[in-house]
C-alpha cells in the first residue's frame, strides 16, 4: 500500500495542500484539480470542514487522490479514515498516530526535519517521509545532508515550497513529490476563485513535468 502511494505521488509530483473553509468548496475544488491534470489534494485538519470536505471529494471525484493533513492524534486518524481519506500526512513523527493509521489501513507520511526523527520513522518501516517545514528547517542544504546516509528514504518536502524553488526540490533523486499551499490558497478559496486555482495547478503540473 505504501509503495502504491509512493508511485502515485511520484507520478503527480505536486500535492496541493488545502485548508477548506467550507466543505461545499470540495466539489468545485475536485473538479478544478481534475481539469488541471493534478487530481490530488491533502485536506488539512486545520478547519472544521476537513472531514466533510474529504468525504465530499471522495464521493464526487473518485479520480482524485485524497489525503488528510495536519493529523495530530489517533482520534483524527479515525476521523480521516471514516471520511474516506486515502493517506495521512503529519507534521511530526508520532508513533501513536502511525499505529492507528496502520490499524485503519492508511498509509502515513510523517514529518521529520532531523536525523533522530528520521530514524524513529525508519525504525517503524516508514521510508516515505514529509520534510517539514522544509525551507524554515534549512531547505535543500539540510535535506541533502540528511538524505545522504539513508539511501532507502525519500521525502515529500512541504513548507515554503513555491513555484520558484519547486524544480530545485524535484530535481533531487530523494524527493518523491512536494507539498504546496500556493495552489489553493485561503484567499482564493474564500473568493471562490477557481480559475486562479486551476491556473496555479496547471502551472505546477507543467513545471513539475517539464511540459
Amino acid at each position: 500500500m505504501d509503495r502504491q502511494l509512493s508511485e502515485r505521488l511520484a507520478d503527480l509530483k505536486v500535492v496541493p495542500v488545502v485548508t477548506l473553509p467550507d466543505a461545499d468548496l470540495a466539489d468545485p475544488l475536485g473538479a478544478t484539480l481534475t481539469a488541471a491534470g493534478l487530481p490530488i489534494a491533502e485536506i488539512t485538519f486545520r478547519s472544521a470542514a476537513a472531514s466533510d470536505g474529504i468525504a465530499a471529494l471522495r464521493a464526487r471525484h473518485p479520480g482524485v487522490l485524497v489525503g488528510a493533513g495536519t493529523v495530530l492524534d489517533p482520534a483524527t486518524v479515525d476521523l480521516a479514515a471514516d471520511a474516506g481519506a486515502q493517506f495521512v500526512v503529519t507534521p511530526g513523527f508520532n508513533p501513536d498516530v502511525v499505529a492507528r493509521c496502520r490499524a485503519r489501513g492508511l498509509p502515513v507520511v510523517p514529518g521529520v526535519n532531523n536525523p533522530t526523527a528520521l530514524e524513529a520513522a525508519r525504525a517503524q518501516g516508514l521510508t516515505l517521509l514529509k520534510y517539514f517545514p522544509a525551507e524554515a528547517s534549512g531547505g535543500l542544504k539540510l535535506l541533502d545532508a540528511m538524505a545522504a546516509p539513508y539511501g532507502d528514504v525519500t521525502f515529500m518536502p512541504t513548507g515554503g515550497i513555491t513555484p520558484d524553488n519547486l524544480s530545485d526540490y524535484l530535481a533531487r533523486p530523494h524527493v518523491t513529490a512536494c507539498g504546496g499551499t500556493w495552489i489553493a490558497t485561503a484567499a482564493r478559496l474564500a473568493a471562490g476563485d477557481f480559475d486562479a486555482i486551476g491556473a496555479a495547478a496547471r502551472a505546477a503540473r507543467d513545471g513539475a513535468t517539464g511540459a
